[in-house]
């Protein structure tokens, strides 16, 4: 009797026990459904967006003498080496944020995936997802190990946000209408490529290009860079506040794509 059972056939099995292996496949194919990944896939990245953007505030404001100018984001879990400052209850608040963001985003990416079909988008979100993680895990007090986790993450970041722009409707566009005169067909062939590029230009694709801006800035340009006015802490808010934008903007923009 156990070994009949060990070699039971899936068919069989189904046939044996219609309720269980019904209900796991019911299941199987309604969690799998392009729709229903494009709704968890959305709600996954608006939830993160929410939280890291609370996370953060609430973290800031627990924190004695911080400054969103002098001070980077990290701080709040750990400065830099090699005095290291820990202020509880933000490091912990701050570290949960992130490893809790982290952990979000990459079963985001696997939804998108399969509802997409994107590689590139599923590629920098799956990345952006782990080194935010990483970011969580090793604090600043980690020195380097941190700042590398850090900045594939707003690298990661930057990209998505410009390649989500390709799975992306009209409805996250600059503009929807435009009434164009018909007399020239000169001004409406022109009409027509400039529309086109504006169609494909998207508010993500330009948060995502913020970021990356800021960032090539600083890294060629230092604290000659037209961002470094704004102080550490705000140069680097410039670069991660954009993407988190995107994060919140986009993962609303699929729960409610899935409805269509």
């Amino acid at each position: 009797m156990r070994l009949s059972l060990l070699t039971v056939s899936p068919s069989n099995a189904t046939n044996k026990y219609p309720g269980i292996f019904g209900l796991i496949k019911f299941r199987w194919l309604k969690t799998h459904n392009p729709l229903n990944s494009k709704k968890y896939s959305g709600s996954l990245l608006f939830l993160k967006g929410v939280l890291a953007f609370l996370g953060i505030i609430t973290a800031e404001t627990l924190y004695p003498g911080y400054s969103t100018a002098q001070n980077m984001i990290s701080d709040l879990r750990a400065t830099e080496p090699p005095n290291s400052i820990i202020m509880q209850p933000s490091s912990t608040i701050f570290g949960a944020t992130m490893a809790i963001s982290g952990l979000l985003i990459i079963a985001s990416a696997y939804c998108i995936q399969h509802a997409f079909g994107d590689r590139a988008v599923t590629a920098s979100l799956g990345l952006l997802g782990t080194y935010v993680l990483g970011v969580g895990i090793f604090n600043g007090s980690y020195g380097d190990i941190h700042g590398i986790f850090a900045l594939i993450a707003f690298v990661a970041g930057g990209v998505a946000a410009i390649a989500s722009s390709r799975i992306e409707r009209a409805q996250m566009n600059y503009f929807s209408v435009v009434l164009v005169s018909r007399q020239s067909s000169r001004i409406e062939q022109f009409w027509i490529v400039v529309t086109d590029f504006i169609r494909h230009f998207t508010v993500d694709a330009t948060l995502g290009g913020i970021a990356l801006l800021d960032l090539l800035l600083y890294f060629f340009m230092g604290e000659a860079s037209p961002f470094a006015t704004l102080g550490p802490g705000g140069l680097e808010r410039w670069i991660a506040y954009p993407i988190l934008l995107w994060v919140t903007g986009f993962g609303g923009y699929l729960m409610g794509h899935s409805r269509t």
